[in-house]
């Protein structure tokens, strides 16, 4: 048996759970050292991880949302920066997936994916533009067979050790901001001008640097569909799910560790109720409302995809939003009781019960794509849509 198909004959947990082993012994130094988690990503090829998503008539294993989520999770619970590698991986994986079959240069890069187990990353922050990744002030040059691009990209995660980048821009020089097209640039078919440099509180080891990013590639490689189309039907739903399922392995961890505190005291004090007990709880129920609003936001998008009519409308971009709202504000208060119920042990590093990281981590998830931004375009939506109170969806 090769080694692709020893990998594969393992289910999706336990490679997860193997690749994120790796990434928890390096975690706390790709953190202090602000570095990217070489470690973790090699064990994710080798685990066959990047290229599970790709549909198995082109080589991957077809994995569905909801178990792509589940390894982030697993992932997270171990390092946050590693799972959200993964995470922006399989999100511009999916822009591939739902937009490039049928188009013959995409289906092969797509092989070419899930047998070398390329890693995506992505550029659709400009400089100007104010983080709204549906507008775009550069456009991208059609000359014959060739296409151009220059881009100051003020975040692109991970750009010098991906192997591609997905890149926004608009479909002409005479294209409104909103006009855009996202073009797949092979590493060794751009150059990148470093212009700012990621010290940040916390997801130090994304490396989401910025860039001045210059391409020249073949034509064919910009994806057919518009890229308002990409982002309403494969980046949002993907974007808010894996990212809280990263989310939710954080503040999973956290967990953990505050509940293993409490338990070490009820050991040193038989008979009572530690003090901490009490906010366990509190925890444990606050946990339970991440992961049910991740379950049914999975639920949610899967039906979703059976009508792109629905997949498309302000109903399921508003619920999309909602998901990512809830998970990225409920996590803060889940590792804060954590954090209280560990007392001190938890907020020195180097203990078993350190949640320093952990909180500094989940600190970026307000801000990756700003909660103020999306709850502006949930509510510009609510003036013309419906609020679906309905329990059956």
């Amino acid at each position: 048996m090769n080694e692709v198909a020893r990998a594969k004959a393992l289910s999706l947990t336990e490679r997860a759970r193997r690749a994120a082993a790796v990434a928890a012994a390096h975690a706390d130094d790709v953190d202090a050292a602000g570095r990217f988690p070489r470690e973790a990503v090699d064990a994710m090829k080798a685990e066959r991880l990047l290229g599970i998503q790709v549909p198995a008539y082109l080589g991957g294993e077809g994995a569905s949302t909801a178990e792509i989520a589940e390894v982030c999770s697993i992932l997270g619970q171990a390092c946050s920066a590693s799972a959200m590698v993964f995470a922006m991986h399989q999100i511009k994986a999916s822009s591939l997936v739902s937009h490039g079959e049928g188009a013959p240069w995409h289906e092969g890069y797509m092989r070419r994916m899930a047998a070398d187990q390329l890693l995506l990353a992505s550029a659709t922050t400009e400089g100007g533009i104010g983080g709204n990744l549906r507008n775009s002030i550069c456009a991208i040059e059609v000359d014959g067979d060739i296409c151009r691009l220059t881009k100051d990209a003020t975040v692109i995660s991970y750009a010098t050790e991906a192997d591609a980048i997905l890149i926004t821009s608009r479909a002409r020089a005479d294209s409104a901001p909103s006009d855009q097209v996202m073009t797949v640039f092979e590493k060794g078919q751009y150059t990148l001008e470093k212009t700012h440099h990621w010290d940040t509180l916390g997801m130090r080891g994304t490396r989401s640097d910025g860039f001045i990013f210059k391409g020249e590639a073949p034509a064919e490689q910009i994806l057919p569909k518009p890229f308002a189309e990409i982002a309403a039907q494969s980046m949002l739903a993907n974007s808010h799910i894996l990212w809280s399922g990263v989310w939710f392995g954080i503040a999973s961890d956290a967990f953990a560790r505050a509940q293993a505190f409490v338990r070490a005291a009820a050991r040193k004090s038989p008979g009572s109720v530690p003090p901490g007990a009490l906010r366990l709880a509190e925890a444990s129920n606050l946990l339970q409302l991440v992961k049910s609003n991740i379950l049914a936001a999975l639920q949610q998008y899967d039906a979703a995809q059976k009508d792109e009519t629905k997949l498309s409308s302000m109903g399921f971009a508003v619920a999309m939003n909602n998901v990512k709202i809830a998970s990225s504000q409920t996590i803060l208060e889940i590792i804060n009781h954590c954090l209280l119920i560990c007392g001190i042990m938890g907020y020195k590093n180097g203990t078993p019960y350190s949640l320093g990281r952990h909180l500094r981590d989940a600190h970026s998830a307000q801000l990756m794509i700003s909660n103020d931004r999306i709850l502006g375009n949930t509510s510009t939506m609510l003036l013309v849509n419906k609020q679906d109170t309905s329990l059956l969806g």
